[in-house]
């Protein structure tokens, strides 16, 4: 996870963001018909959809998109077929991937999924093929607040959360799955954090260092294709890499 924040940090100041929030747009707008659909419009019962509403806040998608979106998935204004399949694969360097994807067409994601892998130099393999290199836990990603070792140590603690990492300009604090609406209810009750996203991760074990510039652009490139493709909601991997490797990777 602390590779993916680096790059996403480099991402919001690359160009052509408008697109790029379009699409970040339209993944969450899946993400929110399917939470309504699997677990109805009450955000207060369907935890689910209350991390979902966070997720669009966070990207700031306007109140009246949201709400369009729930109503889809709730079945008051018709509503899409969406499948959740997991993908995983191994890509450049040696590391690991997990994919979780919404989609209406699982033959097409498959394939633009495997040519997204084989183009990196990846393969994408069976199920449980990667799977055990992670460990599912609660995620819940800080944006805003004190982010020092010692008030995040208090935090967590009071919060029951399990451990946290401060990473850049955010903070990730770990819990159980089953723990992790109630740590995120501390800390938005806490008013001293801003929330980014809400959601049961794949952590890695033990990541994977890139150290060589090729590997790591490749690896980039990857991450970026797999950004843009409509299908995919959310990426783990293993991999690691300096502060200054990443940047001189992305040019």
């Amino acid at each position: 996870m602390s590779g993916h924040n680096k790059w996403s940090s480099i991402k919001h100041r690359k160009a052509a963001q408008d697109a790029k929030r379009g699409a970040a747009f339209n993944k969450v707008i899946r993400e929110l018909v399917v939470a309504a659909k699997e677990g109805g419009a009450d955000p207060a019962t369907n935890f689910a959809l209350a991390s979902a509403i966070e997720r669009a806040k966070s990207a700031n998608m306007p109140k009246d998109t949201m709400e369009k979106a729930i109503k889809r998935g709730a079945g008051e204004s018709g509503g899409e077929d969406y499948q959740r399949i997991s993908y995983e694969g191994r890509g450049p360097g040696g590391t690991a991937f997990i994919i979780e994807t919404l989609t209406d067409n699982k033959n097409r994601t498959v394939a633009e999924v495997r040519h997204i892998f084989a183009k990196a130099g990846g393969q994408l393999g069976e199920t449980g093929s990667a799977a055990w290199l992670f460990d599912r836990k609660g995620l819940v990603v800080i944006k805003e607040g004190p982010l020092t070792e010692d008030a995040l140590m208090e935090a967590c603690l009071e919060a029951g959360a399990d451990d946290f990492k401060i990473d850049g300009e955010v903070a990730e604090i770990y819990s159980t799955v089953e723990d992790l609406q109630a740590v995120q209810q501390w800390f938005r009750d806490s008013g001293k954090y801003k929330i980014d996203r809400v959601e049961p991760a794949m952590i890695p074990k033990d990541p994977v260092e890139i150290t060589e510039v090729a590997a790591a652009k490749k690896l980039l490139r990857m991450l970026d294709a797999l950004d843009e493709q409509d299908d995919v909601q959310n990426v783990f991997s293993n991999w690691s890499m300096s502060d200054e490797l990443v940047e001189e990777a992305a040019g």
